[in-house]
């Protein structure tokens, strides 16, 4: 297995930074790993690493600004969550090029933020997407404690800090992960209404409808984020694809937690063999 480092242009010509993951013979699949969001990209290495290692060329991304190392001072980016969703699309014309030339199938998958952009791929043809605890960002369907507090975050938390520090410092609060400042304010207002980013672009209800690859959600009762309604709330949004729902329960696995984002962390590799190499489409 080797490693390539990649930009390429997106939406607006600005670079998106990227990093494949090659097995040692011709691949067997396409697969890009779509973050979640307050997520850098270096979070899923291992997922990526592991599925290289069984023949699979993997794509990992980072949405512009997101991480200054990358893309400079938080506090100049100019991102919004909409162009995040772009980000994930021009990836995923990256990832199709590269599935093309080699005459295999491209699977998406999705961690929360990263398999709601499956919406903007209905043009690109992927062949399969998984999506790992990707539910409604409306906090209506959040866990209980989260629809609790979360109105609060996003009516005066986040404002107050971002006009403060030019960014979301949700690691200095504790509350997330550092964020572009125009990231937030969007995101915060999408998830305070019911129809989440629907609810400032109506006409993208018919572009998610185009979408007919099939589609597994994946999801775990102990996810400290998002509830099991959030997403078969969310899966509605796409009625014309062949959706599959399956519930993680970690001690079906060994496991005593799996949580919105342990299903990436390498101790819990299990599931990558038993759900998800299942899921991923091979040539």
């Amino acid at each position: 297995m080797t490693t390539k480092d990649v930009s390429f242009p997106g939406a607006d010509g600005e670079s998106v930074a990227g990093r494949w993951y090659l097995p040692d013979g011709d691949p067997v699949g396409v697969v890009a790993i779509a973050p979640a969001m307050a997520i850098p990209m270096r979070f899923y290495r291992y997922t990526a690493a592991w599925l290289a290692d069984r023949g699979f060329a993997v794509l990992t991304f980072s949405y512009r600004g997101s991480e200054p190392a990358l893309y400079g001072p938080m506090r100049d980016s100019t991102a919004t969550a909409l162009s995040w969703y772009h980000d994930a699309e021009v990836a995923a014309i990256h990832a199709r090029a590269r599935a093309d030339a080699a005459g295999v199938p491209l699977t998406w998958v999705g961690h929360s933020f990263g398999g709601q952009s499956l919406g903007f791929l209905s043009d690109i043809g992927v062949d399969r997407c998984v999506m790992v605890a990707s539910g409604t960002g409306w906090h209506g369907k959040a866990s209980p404690l989260i629809k609790t507090w979360s109105p609060l975050l996003w009516r005066a938390i986040a404002p107050a800090a971002t006009a403060l520090a030019g960014y979301y410092p949700g690691r200095r609060l504790g509350i997330l992960d550092d964020l572009p400042g125009g990231v937030m304010r969007q995101w915060s207002r999408w998830c305070l209404h019911r129809d989440y980013l629907f609810s400032e672009f109506p006409e993208l209800r018919d572009r998610f409808a185009k979408v007919q690859t099939p589609v597994t959600a994946l999801w775990t009762a102990d996810d400290e984020l998002i509830s099991p309604e959030s997403i078969k709330y969310w899966i509605r949004e796409f009625p014309n694809a062949d959706a599959e729902l399956v519930e993680m329960r970690a001690a079906d696995y060994g496991l005593t937690h799996i949580g919105h984002s342990g299903f990436f962390r390498p101790k819990r590799a299990i599931l990558w063999e038993r759900v998800l190499l299942p899921r991923v489409a091979v040539k």
